[in-house]
């Protein structure tokens, strides 16, 4: 028989005539195979063998292939299998099915029991690959696909097969392993969502960070670190992309061109930057030049007051400048400040010397104070303004005092000049006839309001009404005070 006779369907050879059942068959001729159509047993997702009727306890082990009718005399201990099916007397084997029964083949010069047997453990072989694949479905961590695949072939090996045994259960344990597998798959994608769902965030994360960096003010930029930062943002992308979960392509393609925009973005506006950066750094180079060829040049000046005026206007347009490039700037700022400190040095050093000098000028001036303190308090105003007047010539011949001293010195001197202008000022004041008279007018008012009020306090105690009487009594007291300053300021003018 070729495997052509196969391809139609169960194949029945020819049975001897009158097998003979029991007797014991040489081992040495070649046994006719079996006709049947048995699918292989596809390995399992790990691709281990499918159990072979040598792993089954219950049953005897069999070669499928070649099986011997040795082999088939150990098969009568085997569990009945005829509620499953029977062996018609051509020898044809069938399996009972929920609509009757279906032909699997045959096993020429086999008894009838032998050959449910060996159909038998085809059946016992799909269970246990069944059983296998259920367990690894629920139990291990199989991947969908490859839990998948799995599934798919052992429907194709459980469709019409040629094996006797409980078919209903077999289906029933394969439709479990079809759902089992649909669980699985259904895990998987949720998985897969969340992992989408989470590199999505990361992916976002990055790009709105990326988008930030790239909308500072340029005022505000640091960069330094905003370049490296983005450059570690890109490490990260490439690192999301190569080990994170996959996203749709739209999705992927729209956020990297958001943050491959942010990082041009990002670079140019640094370009640019730096660009005019160079140019003003330029520029600063060429002003501070000029201000260094100034300042050298007045270093040696000995004209003190004029040229430190100078030196503070060049000082405050080397400010203005700008920086240029770091090493640049540092010289030059090294010889602008040479060149002034040797100004400056030389000047302090004349200064010193003219401040030594002015020692004894002081010591005048300090006299001339205590004179001028003695002026006071002034008894006689015309003697005290001529005696203030000759203090002040000779103040001004003393010359100068050290700078520390002039500020304690300058202010005594004026301290005793403002008390003599106020008295003068005063005595004109009291010489003044409006004012006089307009004191004389307050006074009188004064006195015809206390003259009221002592009336009303009178009314008030007549009354006994207490709150009226003190109201009455505070308002007397406070004009009765004001009338005394009055009077005074008229007897002031009096006088």
């Amino acid at each position: 028989m070729t495997p052509s006779d196969l391809d139609g369907g169960p194949v029945r050879a020819a049975v001897p005539a009158e097998p003979v059942v029991g007797e014991p068959v040489p081992a040495e001729p070649a046994v006719e195979e079996p006709v049947v159509e048995e699918p292989v047993v596809a390995s399992i997702v790990t691709r281990e063998p499918s159990p072979t009727p040598a792993a089954m306890p219950t049953h005897p082990s069999v070669s499928p292939a070649k099986p011997s009718p040795a082999i088939f005399a150990r098969t009568h201990g085997a569990p009945d299998r005829s509620a499953f099916g029977r062996v018609a007397e051509d020898g044809a084997v069938f399996v009972k099915t929920g609509d009757g029964e279906r032909e699997v083949g045959s096993y020429p010069g086999a008894t009838p029991t032998e050959a449910l047997a060996y159909f038998a453990r085809k059946y016992d072989e799909l269970l246990a690959s069944a059983d296998l694949l259920h367990q690894r479905v629920t139990q291990t961590e199989i991947a969908a696909k490859d839990a998948q695949e799995g599934y798919a072939k052992l429907r194709q090996q459980t469709t019409e097969p040629n094996a006797v045994g409980d078919l209903a259960a077999l289906e029933a344990r394969v439709a479990a392993i079809g759902e089992a597998v649909e669980t699985r798959k259904g895990q998987e994608a949720q998985q897969k969502a969340a992992a989408r769902e989470e590199g999505r965030a990361l992916r976002e994360k990055l790009v709105a960070e990326a988008e930030k960096i790239a909308s500072q003010p340029e005022e505000k930029v640091q960069w330094k670190n905003s370049g490296a930062r983005m450059r570690e943002l890109l490490d990260e992308w490439k690192e999301h992309q190569r080990s994170g979960p996959r996203l749709d392509r739209a999705s992927e393609s729209a956020m990297w061109q958001r943050f491959s925009a942010a990082r041009n973005s990002f670079d140019r506006a640094r370009r640019v930057h730096f660009a005019q950066l160079d140019g003003q750094q330029s520029e600063a180079k060429v002003v501070k030049d000029r201000l260094v060829a100034d300042a050298e040049r007045l270093s040696t000046s000995k004209d003190w007051a004029p040229t430190a005026t100078a030196f503070k206007n060049l000082m405050d347009e080397w400010r203005r400048a700008g920086r240029a490039g770091r090493a640049d700037d540092d010289a030059l700022w090294e010889r602008f400040r040479s060149a002034q400190d040797a100004f400056f040095t030389a000047k302090d050093e004349v200064v010193a010397a003219e401040e030594e000098s002015f020692r004894g000028n002081l010591e005048v001036k300090l006299a001339l104070l205590r004179e001028a303190d003695g002026l006071l308090p002034i008894t006689d105003l015309e003697q005290a303004k001529a005696s203030l007047r000759s203090i002040q010539d000779r103040w001004d011949k003393a010359g100068k005092v050290p700078r520390a001293d002039i500020d304690r010195t300058e202010k005594g001197l004026k301290r005793v000049e403002q008390t003599i202008r106020d008295s003068e000022e005063k005595r004109w004041s009291s010489s003044n006839p409006e004012a006089a008279a307009r004191a004389q007018s307050l006074a009188d008012q004064l006195e015809s309001a206390v003259a009221g009020l002592r009336a009303d306090l009178a009314k008030a105690e007549d009354s006994g009404n207490q709150p009226k009487i003190e109201q009455a009594r505070s308002a007397l007291e406070a004009r009765e005070q004001w009338l005394a300053q009055a009077r005074a300021g008229v007897e002031e003018f009096g006088s």
